[in-house]
């Protein structure tokens, strides 16, 4: 059994039928009709499955999976948009899905360090970050900056520190987050958080499938 997170960037998949099942990634403007799932979610997830299950719940069923605790928040942040869950005594007590704040924040934040060469391994955490409501609209604050005398380098933190934020804020500013999705990969990213970060990885998702897809052959 085949399984898919078709992202709008980026899409994973695991193989359940394989002797020892490993996650693995191909980016989305590759995929062809060849791709097709059992089960999937994201963006292009119906498209290409049998199956569909919201994002929200393999989110939740994946946090399940993967965090020991009983209050929890947990929150994916993806290219396109960024969703959240926030558990309290083993169950789910709120959710939330954000495609208008959140707009392009992975794919903006990807997008920069490829167009000002950029490593975010090597760019330090700024003072102060700027006011970001949404990925895309936020760019035009680097730009004005830039133009004042300001490195790209200190713009960019500053973008992402505010996006940073602004999800926090989103998820409920919790003292302590769980984090899903390829940002998970971005230290600057993960220190611009004013909160203890937890990061899981990219397959969150995927793990919420396989316990969906288990507990249906179940």
């Amino acid at each position: 059994m085949l399984l898919g997170d078709f992202g709008t960037s980026y899409s994973k998949f695991l193989n359940l039928s394989s002797a020892r099942p490993k996650p693995y990634i191909i980016a989305s403007k590759a995929l062809t009709s060849e791709h097709k799932v059992t089960i999937a979610t994201g963006h292009n997830g119906k498209r290409f499955s049998e199956r569909y299950v919201n994002e929200l719940t393999v989110l939740a069923r994946g946090g399940e999976q993967l965090i020991s605790e009983n209050d929890f928040v947990l929150l994916d942040c993806g290219s396109r948009d960024i969703k959240f869950i926030h558990y309290i005594d083993g169950r789910l007590n709120d959710m939330g899905w954000n495609s208008e704040c959140g707009a392009s924040m992975g794919f903006t934040i990807e997008l920069l360090a490829r167009y000002y060469d950029l490593d975010y391994h090597k760019l330090s955490v700024p003072d102060r970050p700027f006011s970001v409501t949404c990925g895309v609209l936020g760019m035009s604050r680097i730009f004005d900056a830039v133009v004042s005398g300001i490195p790209d380098s200190e713009a960019v933190a500053r973008f992402v520190m505010g996006i940073a934020i602004n999800a926090y804020r989103f998820a409920g500013s919790p003292t302590k987050l769980y984090l899903s999705g390829g940002l998970c990969d971005n230290p600057l990213f993960l220190k611009s958080f004013p909160c203890k970060v937890i990061p899981l990885g990219r397959f969150v998702l995927l793990k919420g499938l396989e316990a969906i897809a288990t507990q249906r052959n179940g």
